[in-house]
């Protein structure tokens, strides 16, 4: 599995730091909708869930959490710590937000509106999915 951590350009100086992303030159997609999870409990993972078409970039601009990535193949473990990285999840890679320190904000840019449809939030089901995907672009029936 191919994981990608974009690192944006921090602008400062004695003011502060300040960070801007700007869609199709910082990031590979237009975003569509932007969402951020805050003041998460202690212990608790969230997401659980793959998208079939969205592709996101996440950010902890503040605090820190951990992120595991699983593309049916493989699974990874990636930490998101400074508030300018971003970790870039592909559509259908599932996806558990975990260990959030008590003052993490996760920021999510995604490049579709909430859909409910596109999300894919049984285990089982994802891989599933992903065999009938392997299926179809293999050509095989």
């Amino acid at each position: 599995m191919q994981i990608t951590k974009y690192t944006f350009p921090i602008h400062g100086d004695d003011r502060g730091q300040l960070v801007a992303i700007e869609e199709l030159r910082d990031i590979p997609f237009s975003i569509r909708r932007v969402y951020y999870m805050y003041s998460t409990v202690q212990g608790v993972t969230r997401g659980y869930h793959a998208h079939k078409s969205l592709e996101q970039i996440l950010i902890c601009v503040h605090g820190s959490c951990k992120i595991r990535l699983d593309d049916g193949m493989e699974k990874e473990e990636v930490l998101l710590d400074k508030p300018y990285e971003g970790l870039y999840v592909s559509n259908v890679v599932w996806r558990e937000m975990f260990d959030f320190s008590p003052d993490a904000v996760l920021m999510v840019l995604a490049s579709e509106l909430y859909d409910e449809a596109d999300y894919i939030r049984n285990y089982d089901q994802f891989l599933e999915f992903i065999h009938k995907e392997q299926i179809y672009t293999s050509g095989q029936t």
